[in-house]
């Protein structure tokens, strides 16, 4: 029942949450009530919501994206040969930017605050080891990589495990989740987790202070591989399509009724932090993150699950669009907050000069070039042309992905 072959749907459902992310950092400088590295003097009800809306499931997705394609790797690698590629990939390009990458952020940002003193001046702060925002030591967007790391380490061996002829009879048995609409019961764990714990500890990023979405995240990334371990799962998510789309678009109206009418919920619920009430609300933000996944999963395994001869190239430049696009962002929006034009016309401006650039940046200089391939966590030119070489027989390997993803 084990799938062998590389869906494409998720290639293109990562390429479409990297796109998300673009659109999510370009409108963070004019969403109101928000405090990014730069800010506009006049800030958007509009990009907020939009923001607030984008927030609740593009990195619940990615990380689900991550758990999936996990699967496909480890049935080529060893365990160790598996945590020895993804340190290379991961870790590699995760020093890379914060040594190179993110210190403009956080220059620039500096300067928003009147440090004075050209880059060169500022950049050994970062060498301080005091954590941003205080210090100048930060990973900034690329916590996400982090998290991926840790993920992959402590969920190995039981990956590995699943990966083997010695679990068939347990990767068998979770088709039980697959009848019905007991697959929502994979929702659970983070509810519960989400629900309990994000009023004592609310999102950091930084790992060790994250209590509440170091393993809230988890639990997006351990069933992204256990449903793809049995098809049938992944055929109950298509399945159930619309009945997920249906409860995230409730599940988003519900939660946007007692933002938009001003609802104090500290007001609504006596004793804040013990009702149980207080928990019933709090549970909606994950079932809106979970219900938009399986939706766009769902829909995504029903329309996108197939090739192009352009899915090897994006599959290539979607890791370091990643690592590159918020502080193309920042430098843009430095400048750009500073213009009299409206807020629509900042917005899409930074928007397309950032994919132009990132996009130019990874073609002209990344991919041509071995030792900036791998900083920025790419495979060898040799072996992306090794992968591209596909016989063309009757069976299911059109499906299969030219290349591994990175993340």
């Amino acid at each position: 029942m084990q799938q062998n072959n590389r869906q494409s749907y998720l290639d293109w459902l990562r390429m479409l949450a990297i796109i998300g992310v673009l659109f999510f950092h370009s409108a963070q400088p004019f969403a109101s009530e928000n405090d990014w590295h730069i800010m506009n003097n006049k800030t958007s009800d509009l990009f907020a919501e939009f923001t607030f809306w984008l927030s609740r499931f593009r990195m619940p997705l990615l990380f689900f994206i991550s758990g999936a394609v996990t699967y496909f790797i480890l049935k080529k690698k060893t365990a160790t040969q598996f945590v020895g590629l993804r340190f290379q990939r991961l870790i590699i390009p995760l020093i890379f930017g914060m040594l190179v990458i993110v210190p403009p952020q956080i220059y620039l940002e500096r300067l928003n605050q009147d440090f004075k003193g050209n880059f060169f001046d500022f950049y050994p702060s970062i060498f301080s080891g005091e954590a941003y925002p205080k210090g100048n030591t930060s990973w900034h967007h690329l916590w996400f990589i982090v998290y991926l790391f840790v993920y992959d380490l402590v969920a190995v061996p039981l990956f590995s495990w699943l990966t083997t002829a010695k679990a068939a009879g347990f990767i068998k048995n979770l088709e039980w989740l697959a009848k019905g609409k007991r697959i929502y019961l994979l929702t659970l764990p983070s509810i519960i987790v989400f629900s309990s714990l994000i009023l004592s500890y609310p999102q950091t990023n930084d790992l060790v202070h994250d209590l509440t979405y170091l393993p809230y995240f988890f639990m997006f990334f351990v069933p992204g591989f256990i449903c793809i371990c049995n098809p049938k799962l992944m055929d109950s998510i298509e399945r159930l399509r619309r009945t997920s789309l249906l409860i995230a678009l409730l599940s988003i109206i519900l939660m946007n009724y007692r933002r938009w009418n001003d609802i104090d919920m500290q007001n609504v619920i006596s004793n804040w932090g013990t009702n149980p009430l207080t928990y019933l609300y709090l549970s909606i933000y994950p079932i809106i993150a979970w219900a938009w996944v399986l939706a766009l999963v769902g829909y995504g395994k029903k329309y996108l699950n197939k090739t192009h001869k352009a899915l090897s190239y994006i599959n290539q430049v979607v890791y370091p669009f990643y690592i590159l696009h918020q502080t193309v962002i920042v430098i843009l929006a430095y400048y750009v907050v500073k213009t009299t034009d409206t807020i629509e016309s900042k917005y899409f401006f930074i928007v397309t000069v950032t994919f132009i650039i990132c996009i130019a940046v990874f073609h002209l200089l990344i991919r041509p070039y071995k030792i900036l391939r791998f900083l920025f966590g790419m495979k060898e030119q040799k072996e992306v042309a090794a992968k591209k070489i596909i016989t063309p027989v009757n069976s299911t390997s059109k499906k299969e992905s030219l290349i591994e993803s990175t993340v």
